[in-house]
């Protein structure tokens, strides 16, 4: 097994498999590195593939301390990961929590990513709702400290994965089975730290900078998270925006093969130089010819 070693000594778990340009692919909550098995196998023909796991998650290693998990830190575990395979640049590939360090990745190292793709970024962003969802948070980490394994099956059926159970059983029923693989107390820790994260809506400023090509994917079906995908769009000026119908939260194992399209373009069309910032001077001018019409 090979690990790389944070800053603060703890252990991070990798993988790496074929060679070219490297993208490093960072996991939800609910997930691992296995996750990725699907993207690794397609894009390692023509990439450096690289998945890992974050803290708390085996073989990784799991701290006790609750000061050990934060968000900047699971920002941070990327930069330690590329630091040790000599990376100066990667595409940067997240989902959920995993998309949430890589929007993160975007605000504090813009000049490490050569893109950046965020998936199903958003649950608990909306500033009525970021009370209520801390709450949520403490409930499941409790939970998975009491009853560890068996919450699992709880906490997997959430309603953004009732798509992903109802199109493919076989695969839904792994990846139940490594939810119930997750260290109790790494996911309490995550919960009550890394998820306990601001929200893009407070990064507006910083995201309204940003120039490095960016793909916002969201699967149409994934009720809490979707309306932030819209305003990663409108907001970041390099954003495109893919949604993947009849969809919900976990999009690269529900739709693993619209996944990896949508990311192969949008890898292509970066690396020939023809990913443009969005103009947004013709975006205002349709808008208020609309709004004259509405008039």
């Amino acid at each position: 097994m090979a690990y790389a070693t944070a800053s603060d000594s703890v252990k991070l778990f990798y993988e790496e498999t074929g060679s070219g340009r490297p993208i490093v692919f960072v996991h939800e909550f609910s997930g691992d590195y296995r996750s990725w098995e699907s993207q690794v196998q397609y894009f390692c023909r023509r990439y450096r593939c690289i998945t890992f796991n974050a803290r708390g998650y085996p073989p990784s290693e799991v701290p006790e301390a609750r000061s050990s998990y934060s968000q900047r830190r699971a920002v941070d575990d990327v930069i330690e990961v590329l630091n040790h395979l000599n990376i100066e640049k990667a595409h940067i590939v997240g989902l959920s929590m995993g998309g949430f360090a890589a929007m993160n990745f975007l605000v504090h190292y813009p000049e490490r990513a050569l893109s950046v793709t965020l998936s199903g970024v958003g649950f608990g962003a909306e500033p009525d709702k970021t009370a209520k969802f801390r709450e949520e948070l403490e409930i499941a980490a409790t939970r998975w400290e009491k009853e560890g394994e068996k919450f699992a099956p709880v906490w997997g059926l959430t309603p953004g994965r009732v798509q992903f159970r109802a199109k493919d059983p076989r695969g839904f029923a792994l990846f139940m089975e490594r939810l119930a693989e997750h260290s109790p107390k790494g996911a309490a820790n995550t919960l009550r730290a890394i998820q306990r994260r601001p929200s893009p809506l407070d990064l507006k400023d910083e995201l309204g900078r940003v120039t490095v090509p960016v793909l916002v994917m969201h699967g149409d079906e994934d009720h809490g998270a979707l309306p932030t995908g819209a305003f990663l769009k409108r907001t970041i000026p390099s954003a495109g925006l893919a949604v993947l119908p009849k969809t919900g939260h976990t999009t690269n194992l529900e739709e693993p093969a619209l996944f990896n399209y949508f990311l192969q373009e949008f890898l292509s069309t970066v690396e020939s130089g023809r990913y443009t910032l969005n103009d947004r001077k013709d975006t205002e001018a349709v808008l208020l010819k609309d709004e004259e019409k509405i008039a």
